[in-house]
Order: C-alpha cells, then structure tokens, then sequence
C-alpha cells in the first residue's frame, strides 16, 4: 500500500484491480493515479492498494470511502484475489462508508452484491460512446441538448442482471446497466471517465489483437471528439465525499 496524508481531508481507498500495459507505462499513468489526475490530487487524501497483487486492506476502516478502478481481467474470472475483493465490497456495503466502482469495478461490485457479469455475446464497446445518464444523480451539465453523455468505453464483460439492490441510472442501446446506484451506498459506471483520448489511443494499438479490426476503426476514428470528463468527476467526487452536486 502506498498513501498521501492531510487530516483534513476524506481518505480515498483505491483498490488498484488492473495496470497500464507496459508498452504504454512510460508515457501514461497507472490505473490508480489515473483516478487521482481525475478527481483532483488535493481532493482527497489518497490511500492505494494493488488488489490484483493481493494486497487488500486490513479493515474497512483503512478508509472513509473506497473506489476500485478498470481492469483487464474479468470479474468471474478464477483469481485467487477476487473472492477476498468481493468479501471486502460486501463489508463496504454493510457498512456507511462509500463506494465507486469503474468498468472491472463496476461488474466486481455487481456481482459481489449477486448481480451477474458475463462477456457479453454482443461484442465490444470502445472509444467514445453515448450514455443515457439520469440527471437526477450525474447532473444536469453532463448532458447534451438529446440528453446523452459522451464519455470513453473498453468492454466486452458486462453486467447483464443487476442486484436487486441497484437501480440501473445509465444505459445504452448495447448496455443496459451501463451505470448503477445502491443508495447512497455505492455508485458504479461502465464507461472510463478517467480515461482520455490518447490513452484509449495507446489501448487501440497496445491489445489490437483482441479487438475486431473494425471496431478498432470505429473507435480511431472518434477519438478526438468531444467527450464529458469534468461533471462526472465532479458527481464521483461529491458522492464519495457525500456532498449535494
């Protein structure tokens, strides 16, 4: 685990659950700072654990609220660190402390909870895609005049059943439960906010050989266009720190 201090601020756990391929390590952030470009670095005091390492925290209580980032490995998938990450979520859940979860996070979380994750039959969604986001929790300035909210994709796994514990606050025509909300508990997105178009660039080109040529095409071709980073930080933040939009 590494950490950064003020007493001042809310301690952020993030749960490192996948890394920068290493073709991209020197030009890119890792996965967890990624997050900390994203929600400001003197936002939160920052704790990190590398759980794809086995590295999980003590307690809960080792933070005041928690995030788990993207990953290339699939939540259903036989790793020896999923079962404790999906014991430690559901300790989350129990308690009053609370939790964002991104793409992997987004689908560990749901399937802790007793939603299910599959790779999705439909293929994948990458680069820049548009999401139906309910404003009541994202915001009135995360969406377009038609309402939708363009933001950065790299998935295949997707949840396919949410928990019963979750309200479905995002979607699109190819994914239905592209954002969840437990409460005032956990808030979990599919999409990659903390990602940014010369690093979905990196990803084209570092794992083309898992992508259909042409949905590589698809995706290089709307790289550079406009997309939402700003108000969805802003709504993580605010719910992480349990503050009004």
């Amino acid at each position: 685990m590494t950490t950064t201090t003020s007493p001042s601020r809310v301690r952020l756990g993030v749960l490192q659950a996948g890394r920068v391929p290493e073709e991209m390590s020197g030009e890119h952030a890792d996965y967890d700072q990624l997050f900390v470009n994203l929600l400001g670095e003197n936002e939160f005091d920052y704790h990190h654990w590398a759980v794809l390492d086995g590295d999980l925290p003590d307690s809960i209580d080792d933070a005041d609220a928690w995030l788990i980032t993207g990953s290339r490995f699939g939540a259903y998938e036989d790793h020896d660190w999923i079962p404790p990450l999906e014991d430690f979520i559901r300790d989350v859940y129990a308690s009053d402390k609370p939790m964002v979860g991104i793409c992997f996070g987004h689908q560990i979380i749901a399937q802790a909870l007793g939603g299910k994750v599959e790779k999705f039959n439909g293929g994948w969604s990458v680069g820049r895609v548009e999401y139906s986001l309910d404003k009541n929790v994202f915001g009135e300035h995360s969406a377009d005049a038609a309402n939708q909210t363009a933001l950065l994709a790299f998935h295949q796994d997707q949840v396919v059943q949410a928990p019963e514990e979750a309200t479905t606050v995002g979607s699109t025509d190819f994914c239905k439960h592209a954002a969840l909300l437990y409460g005032n508990r956990m808030l979990t997105i599919q999409p990659h906010p903390e990602f940014y178009s010369e690093f979905i660039g990196g990803l084209l080109v570092a794992r083309r050989d898992l992508l259909p040529s042409d949905v590589r095409d698809t995706a290089a071709a709307t790289l550079h266009d406009t997309i939402v980073r700003e108000p969805i930080a802003a709504t993580l933040r605010n719910f992480l720190k349990r503050e009004s939009a």
